[in-house]
C-alpha cells in the first residue's frame, strides 16, 4: 500500500510515466490532493475512471490518518486532534490560533505536528517524554496532520499560516521522513507553505542540525535548551551529553552562519527548578549578544509535579534576559484546560478507553 500524500511531485510524473499516462495527470492527482481533499482515490473525480481503478488495485491509497477524537478550547482558538494512523497507533496534533495583525485579515494559525508515535529523549517534564518510544512517523502521516487541519480551517474560510514540528516525538531523530515532510508541505506543486513558515523543534541532536543546515532550506530552527548549565540539562533531559549547552549554542551558531535563520532557543520554565534569578543571569552570559532568541515557555502542567512559575517569576526572568541584550519574548498561553501539552490528549483519551475495559 503507498499512500500518494508520500510522493513528491516529481515522484507522482514518474509514477504516471509508469503507468502509461500522461505527465498533467500529476498535476491533476496533486491538486485534488492538496486543494480538494479526497477521502479516496475514487473521487478524484479529474481522472478517468478507469484509471482511478487501476490506481485502487495496485493499492494505492489516499490519506492514512483518520479523526479519533477532537477538543477545543474555550475560546475556539486551540484546537487538539487526536488521530489513529494506518495501523490504528494513536498521535497527537494541535492548531493554536492567534488575532489577526489587519482588522479584517485572517488570524495567524499555526498547526503543531508530531513526527513519532512516543519519543525516546525522555524528558522528565514532558508527557510525551513519559510514555516512551513506539516508532517513526512516515512522512505521508506527518502531511496528513496537516490535512485534518486544513479541512477544518477550510470550513471556517481559513487557512495554515504557519507549521511547527514540535508535537510528540523528536523531529531530527526521525530525519529523513521529517526532511520529505517539509519538501511536500513546501513544493509549489505540492501544498506551497512558504519555507519561512516552518519551524523544525529539536531537543539537540548535533549532527542533525549540522546536516539540515545541508539541506538549502529557509525553515526556521528552534533548539529545546531548558538550562544554563549540563547538570541541570542532563537532569532535565536524560539523553544530553556531558557538554550539550555549549555543543547546543555552537550548532545554532553554524545553522545561522549556513542558513541566515535566526535560531530560538526554547526553554520550559519550570517552578524551583530553572526559574531562579541566578539560572536567569547564567543564562543571559550564555546568549548574550550571539544573535538568537529566546522563546521562555511557562510549563503546562504533566502528570508529573512539576508547575509552572507564578507570573511575577516569568516576568522577572524575562527582563534578566532582556536587560543583559538578550532578544527573548514569553510563548502566549494556548489551550491548557484541553491537555494541549505534548502526550497529554493521548494519555487522557486512551486511559479513559482502558479504564471502561477494565
Amino acid at each position: 500500500m503507498t499512500d500518494l500524500y508520500r510522493l513528491l511531485p516529481e515522484e507522482m510524473e514518474d509514477l504516471m510515466i509508469e503507468l502509461g499516462q500522461p505527465r498533467f495527470r500529476a498535476d491533476q492527482i496533486l491538486y485534488a490532493l492538496y486543494y480538494k481533499f479526497p477521502e479516496n482515490i475514487l473521487e478524484i473525480k479529474q481522472l478517468p475512471k478507469t484509471f482511478r481503478d487501476t490506481l485502487v488495485d495496485k493499492g494505492f491509497t489516499i490519506g492514512s490518518t483518520k479523526e479519533i477524537h477532537r477538543v477545543e478550547s474555550e475560546d475556539k482558538e486551540t484546537t487538539k486532534l487526536l488521530l489513529g494512523l494506518e495501523d490504528k497507533t494513536p498521535v497527537e496534533s494541535v492548531l493554536m490560533q492567534y488575532p489577526p495583525k489587519k482588522i479584517f485579515g485572517h488570524p495567524r494559525s499555526t498547526i503543531c505536528v508530531s513526527t513519532q508515535v512516543g519519543c525516546a529523549m525522555g524528558c522528565v517534564f514532558c508527557a510525551t517524554g513519559q510514555m516512551g518510544f513506539d516508532r517513526n512517523m512516515k512522512a505521508e502521516e506527518i502531511v496528513g496532520q496537516v490535512i485534518h487541519f486544513v479541512k477544518i480551517l477550510a470550513s471556517r474560510g481559513q487557512h495554515i499560516t504557519n507549521i511547527v514540528f514540535m508535537g510528540m516525538g523528536e523531529p531530527l531523530a526521525n530525519y529523513a521522513e521529517t526532511v520529505r515532510a517539509v519538501h511536500l508541505l513546501t513544493h509549489p506543486r505540492g501544498f506551497g507553505i512558504g519555507q519561512r513558515n516552518i519551524t523544525i523543534s529539536t531537543i539537540g541532536i548535533i549532527s542533525s542540525i549540522d546536516k539540515l543546515a545541508d539541506e538549502n532550506l529557509q525553515i526556521g530552527l528552534a533548539i529545546s535548551l531548558h538550562a544554563p548549565n549540563d547538570k541541570l540539562r542532563q537532569w532535565l533531559v536524560p539523553t544530553a551529553g556531558s557538554n550539550s549547552v555549549k555543543d547546543l549554542i555552537d550548532a545554532g551558531q553554524r545553522y545561522f552562519l549556513k542558513t541566515g535563520r535566526r535560531v530560538t532557543f526554547e526553554y520550559a520554565l519550570i517552578d524551583g527548578v530553572n526559574d531562579s534569578i541566578e539560572i536567569a543571569e547564567d543564562l543571559a552570559l550564555l546568549l548574550k549578544n550571539n544573535g538568537s532568541h529566546v522563546n521562555l515557555i511557562p510549563i503546562n502542567p504533566t502528570a508529573g509535579d512539576f508547575k509552572r512559575p507564578i507570573r511575577k517569576k516569568v516576568l522577572e526572568f524575562e527582563r534578566i534576559l532582556y536587560n543583559s541584550g538578550v532578544n527573548c519574548t514569553v510563548r502566549v498561553e494556548k489551550g491548557s484546560e484541553i491537555s494541549a501539552a505534548c502526550g497529554q490528549l493521548r494519555t487522557d483519551v486512551l486511559g479513559k478507553y482502558n479504564n471502561k475495559g477494565n
